[in-house]
C-alpha cells in the first residue's frame, strides 16, 4: 500500500542535543577526539587586542578553514553556507542551532588584519597537519600532492615535513586568492604577496 509522508514534523517541536545528531563515526567527531586545539589560542595571543569587543574565538576561525578544507568546499561563502545548514559542522565549531554563523567575510578580515605578514597561520596549520599524520588521518607513507606520487621511503618523518608545509602553503595560496577577489569586489587593496618564503 503506498503511504504518502505528512509534512508536519517540519514545525514540530523536539527537545534534542546537537551531540546526539551527530554520527559517532563522523569524521568531525574524530578529529575532535585526537586533536587539541587549544594551542591555537597560545599562538595568536599576541595577535589580539585586550580592548574593544570580543573577536570570533580564533580556534572557530581556523576550524572553520578546516571544514573547507576536509569536505573539499570550494569558497569561504559555500563554507559558511555548508555550515548553517550542517548540524555536525556546528557541532564540531560549538555552534547551537540558534546561533549565527560568523559571515562568510570574517575570515578575510581576520586574515587580513591578524595573520597577514606573519607566520602564525602556518604554523597553526602545520601543526595540525603533523597531529593528523601523528593520529593516522594522513597516511605517511604516500601522498598525492596536485597528482605527482611522493614516497616517504628512507626518512618518512623528514618527508612528512616538506608534504605538510606544501599543503599548507597551498591552501593558504588559495585562501589568499579568495579573500583578494572578495577585497576587490568591495574596492579594497589585494593582499600584499610575500615575495621571501619561510
Amino acid at each position: 500500500m503506498m503511504s504518502k509522508k505528512n509534512l508536519n514534523g517540519r514545525n514540530q517541536l523536539q527537545m534534542v542535543t546537537l551531540d546526539s545528531l551527530v554520527p559517532k563515526n563522523h569524521l568531525v567527531r574524530k578529529i575532535d577526539a585526537a586533536i587539541d586545539f587549544d594551542f591555537i589560542y597560545a599562538l595568536v595571543e599576541e595577535l589580539y587586542s585586550v580592548f574593544g569587543a570580543p573577536s570570533i574565538d580564533p580556534v572557530v576561525l581556523i576550524k572553520i578553514c578546516m571544514i573547507q578544507y576536509l569536505f573539499g568546499i570550494r569558497s569561504m561563502r559555500k563554507t559558511i553556507e555548508e555550515i548553517q545548514t550542517n548540524i555536525a559542522y556546528r557541532w564540531f565549531l560549538g555552534y547551537g542551532m540558534d546561533e549565527e554563523i560568523p559571515h562568510f567575510s570574517t575570515f578575510g578580515k581576520n586574515y587580513a588584519r591578524r595573520f597577514e605578514g606573519t607566520k602564525v597561520f602556518e604554523q597553526i596549520f602545520n601543526k595540525i597537519l603533523m597531529l593528523a599524520v601523528q593520529e593516522g588521518f594522513v597516511d605517511s607513507k604516500t601522498v598525492f600532492i596536485d597528482g605527482t606520487h611522493v614516497k616517504a621511503d628512507a626518512n618518512k618523518n623528514k618527508r612528512i615535513k616538506v608534504v605538510v608545509k606544501g599543503q599548507t602553503r597551498s591552501y593558504k595560496a588559495e585562501l589568499e586568492a579568495e579573500i583578494n577577489v572578495e577585497r576587490e569586489k568591495h574596492g579594497q587593496k589585494p593582499l600584499k604577496k610575500k615575495t621571501n618564503r619561510p
